[in-house]
């Protein structure tokens, strides 16, 4: 389980504060208007922004000060974070060895996910010579291999036409369930929720709330959400 005990984080005049829990293997949205701080969530969650009081909590044990790569955790940014003077092999590798000096053994395990991810064969191409939606499935595929239990998605597939982006949220599900990943994924779209999310963080007004059902939320959402999707 997640656990934001009494959070409260602040950036300049900007504050927010988080009271939740999320339960193990769920597929939670983070949604509201712009600048509310859903990012800001994220990164506090991520170990990029220290929060001010409270406590993150994560299997029973804090993680309020642990070092952002000694986190439980995968992020994915909207620009996929993918150098380009790597293949797309060498950019997930970096998520298993950043030296990339791999064995036999840890390069079969890279091939393995490239096919995870519907990118066999792709594997000797660099960024700049794949596609914007094999791009989104590279960082997919880094993310995978580096096996963290809490998976953080930064709006990745905003730049993704509809039936691209809906092909990659798909994607993710079906690989965040079979490995019980609990899932955070900030979105614009409230259809994006809808598709992934069972439950969905409704940020705004200087509060992250409590996880709710996003059928009932997006059903009967409140001013703030209302006010958003208008």
């Amino acid at each position: 389980m997640l656990i934001l005990d009494k959070l409260m984080l602040v950036q300049d005049a900007f504050s927010l504060a988080a009271d939740l829990s999320i339960e193990p293997g769920a597929h939670v949205a983070v949604i509201g208007p712009s600048g509310a701080g859903k990012s800001t969530l994220l990164s506090a969650i991520a170990g990029f922004l220290p929060p001010v009081s409270g406590r993150l909590i994560w299997d029973g044990a804090e993680i309020t000060n642990t070092a952002p790569g000694a986190r439980p955790l995968s992020i994915i940014f909207q620009d996929n974070n993918l150098f380009p003077h790597l293949t797309a092999a060498q950019n997930i590798g970096l998520g298993l060895k950043p030296s990339l000096r791999m064995n036999p053994s840890e390069m079969a395990n890279v091939e393995s996910v490239l096919k995870r991810v519907g990118l066999t064969g792709f594997g000797h191409r660099k960024p700049g010579a794949l596609s914007g939606g094999q791009q989104s499935r590279v960082s997919l595929a880094r993310a995978l291999l580096r096996q963290r239990p809490l998976l953080l998605l930064d709006e990745p597939f905003a730049a993704l036409g509809p039936a691209l982006k809906t092909e990659m949220l798909d994607l993710v599900s079906e690989l965040a369930r079979a490995h019980d990943t609990t899932v955070l994924m900030v979105t614009h779209d409230p259809g994006d929720a809808a598709r992934l999310a069972d439950q969905t963080i409704l940020v705004a007004d200087g509060i992250a709330h409590p996880p709710k059902a996003t059928t009932a939320l997006l059903a009967d959402p409140p001013d703030a959400l209302r006010d958003y999707l208008r």
